[in-house]
């Protein structure tokens, strides 16, 4: 058995890339809704924003509830 220097790959990425997951360059993507836990105002974030109340400036935002079912099984 032969012992052999590992070799960095010389070609393609190892990590995937941001494009990979649909975030572009910039802060694009969909924006997620939070509440100002002061103010109750929505607030639409998206990647990169500051996190702060638009309206009151308040820094505490709750992320919303989903609106879907969610069902667990008991066992």
């Amino acid at each position: 058995m032969s012992r052999e220097a590992y070799q960095v790959p010389t070609t393609g990425t190892l990590a995937p890339t941001r494009e990979a997951f649909g975030a572009g360059v910039g802060g694009e993507g969909p924006a997620i809704n939070y509440l100002c836990g002061d103010c109750n105002s929505k607030v639409p974030l998206k990647r990169g924003d500051p996190i702060r109340c638009k309206e009151c400036g308040h820094r505490v935002l709750y992320k919303e509830r989903t609106k879907r079912m969610v069902q667990f099984e008991a066992r």
